[in-house]
């Protein structure tokens, strides 16, 4: 996966660099009014390429951390089930040894003789 990661990420920059070496020509942005700058279109493109990387990246972080605050009163409640398991298997434990000890049967001695007439 390592691998096709790197070649898509190598066929877009190559892309951006013969699109940068072809457009050099200056273009003019409004970014609102009154206020514009001009600069190669290569150099825009790489801008909005950067920003919008970088808006992809904050959304992911932000959908990350949406589903570990999802997951946390799960995780919480599973705990308290175990805790409640643990108990339950300590509260039997004490009752059982508490229980008087059956006496063992001799079924075993009982078996191994045999009458002969």
């Amino acid at each position: 996966m390592k691998q096709v990661n790197f070649v898509v990420i190598f066929v877009i920059c190559l892309a951006l660099v013969l699109f940068g070496i072809e457009n050099t020509t200056p273009s003019v942005i409004h970014v609102v009014r009154g206020v514009e700058f001009e600069a190669p279109l290569s150099v825009e493109l790489i801008i909005a390429a950067g920003i919008g990387a970088t808006l992809a990246w904050v959304f992911s972080v932000w959908v990350q951390l949406q589903s570990i605050a999802q997951k946390n009163p799960e995780i919480q409640q599973k705990e308290m089930r175990i805790q409640q398991l643990e108990e339950d298997v300590e509260r039997y434990r004490v009752e059982l040894e508490q229980l008087p000890m059956l006496p063992q049967s001799n079924s075993e001695s009982e078996g191994d003789e045999v009458y002969v007439q």
